[in-house]
């Protein structure tokens, strides 16, 4: 099997891993060029990224043949077979880890730039690299989620030699490679592009996919939950839509002139990194957000409400019905963005009487699957599809026709679905914050709004 580029290794990867969508997950790319992997993998899954920081040590004579391996709080892996077959030293072996551990501490400072590490403490480490060739660094990073309390450990890679689990023993509790081909000479002869990757490139998809920030500390606001002390609300809540009450995510900053109501694609939910971080974009120009699940854990256990679109508009409904009494909402227009079938269901929920939404964003949507209800569309409507997506692009181009409101199809150039590429999702959030800025404002909200 071979792969374009690690962004393509890692969509498949994370296509490979979906079982493990409702653990408690955190993924740990291995820098440098495990990153972009991971990135696609804890994008796929909703799941925060980190990095398990470790470096291999090289043989002083043949940097690239590994004798073992470091990491974070003091790991320390060596290959005994190869450390004898070479009649290292245990001086020389010295000489080359005071190197690599002064690495370590740079790369640490780094790519954290302070920030805590990702909790590990009972959740499930999915631990991703391009591949496998000797296994020391894999099982470094096993040792290193296992004292940071991971529950367990998966380990995940695009490629391995035959017989790469013995080599990593039993430090992971489950082992995945999409391909074990052979001959195996390195890692890098079963990509396309197997280019470096540099720091910069690591630091921006751990800035983008990184776990949201601990909330700085709060103070009470009677009824309308925490509040930060310039006066934003930022709260867990629970949602009365019709017969159910759905979790949700409320922010609300200071002075908000509109909010938005987010419906998450198929298998998503309101801790979507790639919402959450369209959502925080929203934050900082002053919109208020809502980000919640239209269906509750035993719902989504059947496949079919996923894509059953009246009920998740009619949950969407119910959702801005309840942010319409909410104290911290109530006069506010709304606006609703949607993701994959979500946004299905925020153009079909836009079409009723008594929704009175502002405005729609919808990225990567499938508006298709609202086919019937789509010339009823009258709020402005903007369709972001990313360019490499060619099935939903064309998909989007038809639903431009058929609807007659105010409408735009924004193409993200050389994005694909999930618009995981290197700023393409900067675009995508940019464009939303414009779109529903403009026709959010207090001037333009709908007939029956106050």
């Amino acid at each position: 099997m071979y792969f374009a580029d690690r962004l393509d290794a890692g969509q498949h990867l994370g296509a490979r891993l979906q079982h493990l969508r409702h653990e408690p997950l955190v993924v740990l790319g291995l820098p440098r060029g495990g990153v972009p992997v991971a990135a696609q993998v804890a994008a796929m899954l909703d799941a925060p990224l980190d990095v398990a920081l470790v470096r291999k040590l090289g043989l002083p004579f043949q940097p690239e043949l590994a004798m073992g391996a470091i990491g974070e709080d003091g790991v320390r892996v060596l290959d005994e077979r190869v450390l004898a077959r070479a009649h290292v030293s245990e001086a020389e072996v010295a000489h080359v880890e005071a190197r690599e551990r002064a690495e370590l501490a740079r790369r640490l400072a780094r790519y954290r730039d302070g920030r805590a590490p990702v909790p590990l403490d009972g959740r499930t480490a999915v631990i991703v690299d391009d591949g496998i060739a000797t296994g020391s660094t894999a099982r470094a990073a096993c040792r290193v989620a296992r004292a940071r309390g991971a529950a367990r450990i998966v380990l995940a890679v695009p490629v391995a030699p035959e017989g790469w689990e013995r080599r990593v023993g039993d430090e992971a509790d489950e082992c995945v490679a999409l391909d074990t081909p052979e001959p195996f000479w390195a890692v890098g002869q079963f990509y396309d592009d197997f280019s470096p990757t540099s720091d910069d490139e690591v630091v921006e998809w751990l800035t983008r996919l990184a776990a949201p920030p601990v909330a700085a500390a709060t103070v009470g606001d009677g009824d309308d939950g925490p509040t930060t002390e310039a006066g934003d609300v930022d709260q867990e809540v629970e949602v009365h839509a019709g017969a159910v009450w759905l979790p949700g995510r409320l922010t609300v900053p200071e002075g908000a002139h509109g909010l938005v109501v987010f419906a998450h694609g198929s298998g998503s939910s309101r801790h979507s990194p790639r919402n959450r971080e369209v959502a925080a974009a929203l934050n900082r120009a002053g919109l208020a957000t809502l980000l919640l699940d239209l269906l509750t854990v035993d719902e989504e256990d059947a496949r079919a409400n996923v894509f059953d679109v009246e009920l998740l508009a009619r949950r969407l409904l119910g959702a801005t019905w309840w942010a319409r009494t909410h104290p911290a909402t109530a006069g506010l227009p709304i606006g609703f963005f949607g993701a994959s079938t979500g946004a299905a269901a925020a153009l079909w929920a836009a079409t009723e009487p008594d929704a009175e939404v502002a405005a729609v964003v919808s990225r990567g949507g499938r508006p298709d699957l609202a086919a019937t209800r789509l010339a009823e569309v009258t709020a402005p409507t903007l369709l972001i599809v990313g360019g490499h997506d060619d099935v939903v692009l064309e998909l989007n181009r038809l639903a431009l026709d058929a609807m007659h409101c105010e409408r735009e199809l924004a193409v993200v150039p050389g994005a694909t679905h999930l618009f995981a590429e290197p700023g393409a999702l900067d675009v995508v959030a940019t464009r939303a914050r414009d779109w529903f800025t403009r026709h959010l404002a207090p001037s333009a909200r709908p007939v029956g709004v106050t």
